[in-house]
């Protein structure tokens, strides 16, 4: 008999510190690694409490628990695949993690939908799909942002944002890790 090995990720501060979560295997899932997560929830650190979070394409939930852990007000986590979203709800139940909430949904045809204020976002699309400048193009477009919102993007090592970014955005942090590349925005 074969033995399935569930992968797990554990989050790294707050109040469920050092508890574990599950996640699927399926195709473009990459959770965030423990080290880029602490270096962008230390970029984050006076954002966090007490805000309204969005995780788009949130995969494993990584990010999204990992702001609900730290004192988010709410998290609101999108993603597409109904496996992904029945694990992010599971963890959710087991957690006892009331913040937060799953929608099944493509992550373009969301942003299309009505709008709600966020002061923190975090966009980490599968890789090589073209997803990035579109999705926030309509964060910007369609009013999903509080006034100084904050907007982490995940991405490949290299990786040109180009000229179609929104204006308002500046970009605040920028850095590395194996093939990924990770950079915080601020609307201003």
């Amino acid at each position: 008999m074969t033995r399935r090995v569930k992968n797990k990720l554990r989050i790294i501060g707050g109040d469920w510190r050092s508890r574990q979560v599950s996640f699927i295997d399926a195709p473009g899932l990459r959770p965030t690694p423990a080290r880029v997560r602490e270096t962008v929830f230390n970029w984050l650190q006076y954002e966090i409490f007490g805000k309204q979070c969005l995780d788009l394409y949130a995969g494993s939930g990584a990010l999204g628990f990992e702001a609900a852990s730290r004192g988010a007000k709410a998290v609101v986590q999108v993603e597409n695949n109904s496996q992904a979203c029945r694990s992010l709800q599971d963890n959710a139940k087991v957690l006892s993690a009331a913040p937060i909430k799953t929608v099944q949904s493509d992550v373009l045809r969301y942003l299309e939908g009505d709008a709600q204020l966020f002061d923190v976002v975090f966009l980490d699309p599968p890789f090589g799909l073209d997803l990035v400048v579109q999705t926030c193009v309509l964060l910007e477009k369609n009013g999903w942002l509080a006034k100084h919102a904050k907007i982490y993007v995940e991405t490949e090592r290299i990786f040109d944002f180009g000229t179609a970014m929104p204006e308002n955005w500046q970009q605040l942090k920028s850095k590395t890790a194996g093939e990924v590349g990770y950079h915080l925005f601020g609307r201003t």
